[in-house]
């Protein structure tokens, strides 16, 4: 099995001691299954080359893939990332490989899914509460809100019964939802907090939160990693490829895939 871990160039640098990094290993994911990869691996890294893909935190996505323009000094973009992420994210899709996506990550699928964001959650909408905790001095790792499953058939509906405590550190939210995805949860005050895929297909998971921060006391956070490492061992399972040819070599698109 090998998980592409897509991350920032900093977060890269922090290697095995990164939270995502460490999170894939508590679940029993071994050190040489795991590669950190960034924008910079663009040239060598192919999504078919794995059996899943974690696309985690980091900076804003440009509004510019969502037909806006930036319109607050508190959005931070890195677009190489962006272009970078969308052709691993298409490629992932076309290969039908599991997907796991983490803050920035729920933001980056929806809007390769034809969706848009708020920019800024204070500027652009009227949350209930701080939803970026650090700004109150709380730390990464505690729960600050909870937020409830909407659709208990959906994958985080296996983990999750009702609502479930977790952190917050985004200025940014799905606004419209994109095409092919489903919400599953939302948070107190009615923010997007985490995504499916609509359509039949393996695993696309996303959510708002970091899990990764809290897979050491949270059992339903940890249950998320559990979920996304079963499937890509399944993926990897010698039974699984013959059928995975098949399905790909009958495919051209199907419907709710971005465009």
């Amino acid at each position: 099995m090998r998980i592409a871990l897509s991350v920032s160039e900093k977060e890269k640098t922090r290697g095995s001691e990164s939270p995502y990094y460490r999170a894939l290993l508590a679940v029993g994911v071994k050190a040489d299954e795991i590669e950190l990869v960034s924008a910079s691996d663009a040239h060598r890294v192919r999504a078919e080359d794995y059996d899943g893909i974690l696309f985690a935190g980091g900076d804003d996505v440009d509004p510019s893939f969502y037909d806006e323009v930036r319109r607050y000094e508190s959005v931070h973009g890195d677009r190489a990332r962006d272009e970078f992420e969308f052709g691993l994210l298409d490629r992932a899709l076309t290969h039908r490989l599991p997907i796991l996506g983490i803050c920035r990550g729920i933001q980056m699928i929806n809007v390769r899914f034809g969706g848009t964001l708020y920019q800024d959650m204070n500027q652009d909408a009227a949350p209930q509460f701080e939803h970026r905790q650090t700004d109150e001095g709380k730390t990464r790792q505690e729960p600050t809100h909870t937020v409830l499953v909407t659709d208990p058939q959906s994958n985080l509906g296996a983990i999750v019964q009702g609502t479930c405590p977790v952190n917050s550190l985004h200025h940014q939210a799905v606004k419209r939802l994109g095409r092919g995805l489903k919400v599953t949860t939302r948070s107190e005050d009615g923010f997007v907090e985490a995504v499916e895929s609509a359509a039949d297909y393996p695993f696309l998971v996303a959510v708002q939160w970091h899990p990764e921060e809290m897979v050491d006391h949270s059992a339903q956070q940890r249950g998320i990693f559990v979920q996304f490492v079963a499937k890509c061992r399944q993926r990897s399972s010698p039974t699984c490829q013959p059928r995975m040819r098949q399905k790909r070599s009958r495919r051209s698109r199907r419907p709710g895939l971005p465009p």
